[in-house]
């Protein structure tokens, strides 16, 4: 075959994850509302995989604090074989029961005061590791989900929820970086944005709170104000230096609302634009 054509047929494969993700979405939605009653009660969202999975949770949960101004200890992504499995293959530590729990309990993973929500990522659904780490979750209390491909696998049957994307065998057998990785990632960002969209950290379609580290975050952040309040580029500008670059209270204050008023209006709504919005 020629290049054009592997690609094509590889491709062709590809199209198939969405009508498998979409097959999934009742559980995808079912773990949102619990991950999101977790985190409404203090607790954190954990990703436990190993190889590519574990690398997909570690991306999801490094993503969250920029893209919406979240604590870093909110999601949390451990991969087998640690951080340096990230960049370097490290296939033994995913056979490895013993590790999957002693990461957890490194973490002080649901501890009493804290409803911690673990979601297992293994394509096969086979891991030791991964496995392991949500019995160890189930043990504990503490609500656990499965992201994998295999529906009848100890993975699936482990964990409360289990969101199964079945999306059939690889172009190139055993590659679950392909198909399966990708499914997983559709999986992992719906779980991620949608908890966020829950938990009001997005307001009509906006990601109101972003960080803005950079210029071009600046600038995106001014022109969302200005397209919320709304209100011309210079006034949105001083709403959002007057805010420190808190893009939600900008909004308020380029509404014409008093500093000391938006406050009061975003702690009463508990950080939800719309809510403060609506009061005002």
């Amino acid at each position: 075959m020629s290049s054009l054509e592997i690609a094509t047929l590889i491709n062709k494969e590809d199209a198939t994850v969405a009508s498998a993700v979409q097959r999934a979405l009742p559980q995808v939605a079912r773990a949102i509302d619990d991950v999101v009653a977790g985190l409404r009660h203090g607790g954190r969202l954990i990703y436990v995989g190993a190889g590519t999975s574990g690398r997909l949770g570690v991306l999801d949960a490094s993503e969250i604090p920029p893209t919406f101004s979240a604590s870093p200890e909110l999601f949390i992504g451990l991969i087998a074989g640690g951080d340096r499995a990230l960049r370097l293959s490290s296939e033994h530590s995913e056979d490895s029961p013993e590790l999957g729990a002693q990461d957890l309990a490194l973490n002080g993973f649901a501890h009493q005061s804290r409803p911690d929500t673990l979601v297992g990522i293994a394509a096969s659904g086979r891991t030791p590791f991964t496995i392991a780490a949500v019995e160890y979750a189930r043990r504990h209390g503490a609500q656990t989900i499965a992201v994998t491909c295999n529906r009848s696998s100890p993975l699936s049957k482990a964990a409360h929820v289990a969101i199964v994307t079945e999306v059939g065998p690889e172009v190139i057998a055993g590659s679950t970086r392909m198909k399966a990785g990708t499914a997983q990632k559709v999986v992992l960002n719906l779980l991620s944005t949608l908890t966020m969209i829950r938990l009001g950290r997005v307001y009509r379609g906006l990601m109101v709170d972003m960080r803005t580290h950079n210029a071009k975050l600046v600038r995106r952040a001014t022109n969302m104000v200005g397209h919320l309040a709304p209100c011309d580029e210079e006034t949105a500008k001083r709403a959002f230096d007057a805010a420190n670059g808190d893009l939600k209270l900008a909004v308020l204050l380029a509404r014409g609302i008093e500093i000391d008023t938006a406050r009061t209006l975003m702690r009463r709504s508990g950080g939800r634009l719309r809510s403060a919005l609506a009061e005002h």
